[in-house]
This record gives C-alpha cells, sequence and structure tokens, in this order.
C-alpha cells in the first residue's frame, strides 16, 4: 500500500516564480489494482507520478511505502527503494539508441550486482514473454512505437517490481495499440502487482480493467 499525507511539492519555492504543482495531497493507494491519475494538462498528475515513485521529494507532507515513510529517507536509501519497488514506464520511453533491446532492459538491474547471466536471461525471457524475442538484439531506434513501448515495459519488470509506473503511456500509440497495452497492464494486475499510470485519455480511464480514477485539478483532488 502506498500512502501520501498532506503532500505538496512546490516549484522554485521561495522565489518570485514559485509555482504550487501540489497542495496537500491526502491518498491511498491499494496493493494489486490500477489506478490512473486523471486531469488536464498542469493538474498536478505526473508530479504526483514522480512523487509516489521516489523520483522526486515532496516539499511538504509524507509518503510511505509498505509502511515505511521514504519521503526523508536519503537519496541513497531513496535510490534503493526505487530499485526494489517500482518500475516506471516514462511516455517517451527514454530508451537508449544504438543498444540493442535486450540491453536496454538489462541496465537497471547492473546496480543490482546479480551476475549478468542472470540479467540477460531475465531480459530474454521478458522480451519474449511481450512478444519481442525476435528482436532482442535489434537496436532500439529501428523499432517501432509499439515495439519500444514493450521494451520499456520489460525494463520497468527487469527488477521485479511490486509497483509498475506509466506516465501517460498510450500518448502516442493507436487505438489498436493502447488496447494492447492495456492488457498487459491487466496482466501485471493479475500477478498481484499495483500499476499506477497518468492519463488524461479516455481510452484509458474509461477501460475496464481501471479498478480506479483519480482525478485532479489545479494540484489538489476533485470530487
Amino acid at each position: 500500500m502506498i500512502e501520501l499525507a498532506g503532500v505538496t511539492k512546490v516549484f522554485h519555492e521561495g522565489r518570485h516564480n514559485a509555482l504550487v504543482a501540489l497542495d496537500g495531497i491526502d491518498l491511498t493507494i491499494p496493493e494489486g489494482r490500477i489506478t490512473v491519475l486523471q486531469g488536464p494538462s498542469g493538474s498536478g498528475k505526473t508530479t504526483l507520478l514522480t512523487v509516489i515513485a521516489c523520483l522526486s521529494r515532496p516539499t511538504a507532507g509524507r509518503v510511505r511505502v509498505a509502511g515505511e515513510v521514504v519521503s526523508n529517507l536519503p537519496e541513497a536509501f531513496l535510490a534503493d527503494v526505487r530499485r526494489r519497488t517500482f518500475g516506471v514506464v516514462f511516455q517517451q520511453f527514454h530508451l537508449v539508441a544504438g543498444l540493442s533491446a535486450r540491453t536496454n532492459v538489462m541496465l537497471p538491474a547492473y546496480p543490482t550486482g546479480r551476475s549478468h547471466a542472470d540479467i540477460a536471461g531475465r531480459a530474454g525471457g521478458l522480451l519474449d514473454r511481450l512478444g519481442l524475442a525476435r528482436l532482442a538484439e535489434e537496436r532500439v531506434e529501428g523499432l517501432s512505437g509499439g515495439e519500444q513501448q514493450r521494451v520499456a515495459i520489460a525494463r520497468a519488470l527487469i527488477n521485479d517490481p511490486r509497483v509498475v509506473v506509466a506516465d501517460e503511456p498510450t500518448a502516442n500509440l493507436d487505438s489498436a495499440l493502447s488496447a494492447d497495452f492495456l492488457g498487459i497492464l491487466a496482466g501485471l494486475r493479475d500477478e498481484g502487482r499495483t500499476v499506477i499510470m497518468s492519463s488524461h485519455d479516455p481510452r484509458v480511464c474509461q477501460a475496464s480493467v481501471v479498478d480506479r480514477v483519480v482525478h485532479l485539478l489545479d494540484g489538489k483532488l476533485a470530487a
């Protein structure tokens, strides 16, 4: 379970151009469910997603993951929480051009100290599961958008995270690929993983696989 209490995020704090991106968010996200953060551009949903995934710290308030307060941990410990708990699928994927699909999937696992053979084997298994076994050694820049997204999903799963986080995952996909992506997420939920997405796409927010939609507006939870 992930719990947020009084979470506020202010950019440029104390300056004339200070921006309150999150304003006193109280939110509980249960395990094993698909939750969507919905809102228009500027509503704070992506900022909230980064705070939940320990990619940024709140200016005020607390974030608990599995009962542990993580929002005030030193960076080294916070990085370990990110690595153990979260797998992130970025909107622009952030794959490394010039490297193969398999190598891109392997990258987040190197700091764990596992052997190269073990990491490579798991990466190959994930790519196979996502229908990309034949493209494992292809450079990622030569893959289609849907194929790149599946590589990004495999990369997010390489450390076997309990929570999968995705930022606007269908923004660059057509309807067929969006449906495929939602099917993959449903499979992750069926494994007991927690899935959290930000989206303003009605194909996502109204999908039958989604368990809960959290609405944001101007940095606050909306009714």
